[in-house]
């Protein structure tokens, strides 16, 4: 089989179990932004990470992946790709809290840095919240998954800590935000 096929060579896509939609449909802006974030997350793996932190990071891999095939099926229910819910949320709500427990607590802003881990995982959250922003607009438009919106919040938050513990595990301290002088 031919990884090419040519039908997108108009600007249009199929989605899965549905029609053929423009590339540039709020829809496709949105799965393709989560996949931008997991191919994110991916770079950060290869870093040396906490084995902890890696095995979070794995799992939220293969959870993009199924967030991304919900949003490639105009009905979701129907073609059995609706599986990020409620347990999937408070996954990422208790292992906010374990690694946040560790950290000392913020008192001033922080700048992404840090190790290099860190700053991927950094990158990784902003892309998080963009893809975040466009599942906000497709809802705007579109009926989706409420959860799946609640679900990017949360991982925004979560590779925020996690960022933060990389830099910690490393014994780097978080960089601060310096207000430029007037």
């Amino acid at each position: 089989m031919k990884i090419y096929t040519k039908t997108g060579d108009a600007g249009q896509t199929g989605l899965f179990g549905g029609p053929r939609v423009r590339k540039d449909s709020l829809r496709i802006e949105a799965y393709g932004t989560v996949d931008e974030l997991n191919a994110a997350l991916g770079l950060a793996r290869t870093e040396t990470l906490p084995p902890d932190i890696d095995a979070i990071l794995a799992r939220v891999q293969n959870e993009l992946f199924e967030l991304g095939a919900e949003l490639a099926s105009p009905d979701a229910q129907a073609m059995g790709t609706a599986t990020l819910g409620h347990a999937q949320i408070t996954v990422l709500e208790t292992a906010i809290d374990r690694h946040e427990a560790l950290l000392t607590p913020l008192k001033q802003f922080i700048l992404p840095g840090g190790t290099r881990g860190a700053s991927l995982v950094h990158l990784a959250r902003t892309v998080c919240r963009r893809a975040e922003r466009r599942l906000v607009a497709l809802a705007a438009a579109e009926s989706i998954s409420p959860h799946l919106v609640v679900y990017l919040n949360r991982l925004g938050d979560l590779l925020f800590v996690l960022a933060r513990g990389i830099n910690h595990a490393e014994g780097k301290a978080d960089v601060p935000w310096q207000k430029p002088p007037a």
